[in-house]
């Protein structure tokens, strides 16, 4: 009894240092090339990284994030208790989370109506969000002042000729 306990502990053992192997050592891929090369890594564990875009979209105990990477946005299911850890999506007035996932690729998601996407089963947040200001462009607004000036002179100008 003893001895047997003992080769499950090592086959469990050796099967989470394979799972923290496959998670710690996977290369980074881009949007790109997980779109291109999508029937290569369906169903297969993949390393995808990028910024949080839009609203995280909860649904019970999972939600949606969309992650970009510069190129393209993926959609990723991750559980909620994972959500929570983000704090800041990106759009017009911040910048999302950079976030490292881990998970499932799925070329044709069959639980999710065939979409591609990927299921997440790890985040790492690599850098923080943050609210971003905007900065009046005086050359913009200067140029506009400008053209605002020449309009209402041809304008004048044409109420002249007219009379």
């Amino acid at each position: 009894m003893r001895r047997r306990n003992q080769k499950i502990r090592i086959c469990l053992l050796s099967s989470v240092l394979c799972l923290l192997s496959s998670v710690c050592f996977a290369q980074t891929l881009s949007s790109t090339e997980l779109i291109n090369n999508a029937k290569q890594y369906d169903g297969k564990l993949i390393t995808y990284s990028g910024e949080v875009i839009g609203d995280v979209m909860s649904r019970g105990e999972f939600a949606w994030v969309n992650i970009n990477d510069g190129q393209n946005a993926l959609g990723v299911w991750i559980s909620s208790a994972l959500a929570q850890e983000i704090k800041f999506t990106g759009n017009y007035k911040s910048r999302g989370d950079r976030l490292e996932i881990v998970g499932e690729f799925h070329h044709a998601c069959p639980e999710h109506g065939g979409d591609l996407d990927i299921h997440g089963r790890l985040l790492r947040k690599i850098a923080s969000g943050r609210m971003v200001k905007e900065k009046l462009n005086f050359d913009k607004a200067s140029l506009s002042f400008i053209l605002l000036g020449a309009l209402f002179l041809i304008w004048i100008l044409t109420l002249f000729k007219r009379k």
